[in-house]
């Protein structure tokens, strides 16, 4: 026996645990394909401005489009409390000790909504750029935000996270000027990590570059 020799039992239980998740998250997918429901799920760091970004598009696109939120954290449900407070359904789904959303903790939660009556289901996961990577939620798309506080070289950190996105959202871009955020190097690096992806600049908090991030809300291109 040599001291390597377990690290095959690990990689077979974690190809089982995504299989497992895989699966479930083709059952997801598919309720919400035959009810009609564009699910989105919203990746970042923590701080980087999901529930920012989900209280102002519920806020401007509460007449035009029905959405709901499942929202994933460790602990609290004040996410999730400050979410309703626009009129929305939100849904908290703590996750204790497991730093991301998977298919089985939202298909756990999906009874709660009435599927049918929504257009969008955003699927707030735990702020975290490395496990939810890897967990297929179910979702139409899936969008990872980068604020402009948190350096030019995220991306690069974290490739596997960045490589997964269909779009991704550079936020709190009012502020980029104050913390000498380098756009061109950031937009440079986030193209390294996945060539050709969307790339949206936006402020929740000044309502600038949201048009964008609205239309691809709607499944339109950004």
């Amino acid at each position: 026996m040599t001291i390597n020799e377990p690290a095959p039992r690990i990689v077979t239980v974690r190809q089982n645990i995504l299989k497992a998740n895989d699966h479930t998250a083709a059952e997801n997918r598919r309720m919400f394909e035959a009810a009609g429901v564009r699910a989105i799920n919203l990746a970042s760091s923590p701080g980087a401005g999901k529930t920012a970004l989900l209280e102002r598009t519920l806020r401007d696109l509460a007449a035009a489009v029905r959405m709901a939120v499942a929202v994933g954290d460790l602990a609290t449900d004040n996410d999730a409390a400050r979410l309703r407070q626009w009129g929305a359904q939100a849904e908290q789904i703590v996750t204790g000790t497991i730093c991301h959303l998977d298919a089985s903790m939202v298909q756990h939660v999906l009874p709660r909504f009435e599927l049918p009556d929504l257009d969008v289901l955003f699927l707030e996961n735990v702020g975290n750029l490395v496990c939810p990577s890897s967990y297929d939620l179910g979702e139409a798309a899936r969008a990872v935000l980068i604020s402009t506080t948190e350096g030019e070289d995220k991306p690069l950190k974290y490739p596997t996270m960045f490589n997964t996105a269909d779009v991704v959202v550079i936020t709190k871009m009012d502020i980029a000027e104050a913390v000498e955020f380098d756009l061109a190097l950031c937009r440079e690096n986030i193209d390294r990590a996945r060539p050709g992806v969307p790339v949206i600049e936006l402020s929740s908090k000044k309502g600038t570059g949201l048009e964008a991030w609205y239309s691809f809300v709607r499944g339109e291109h950004p």
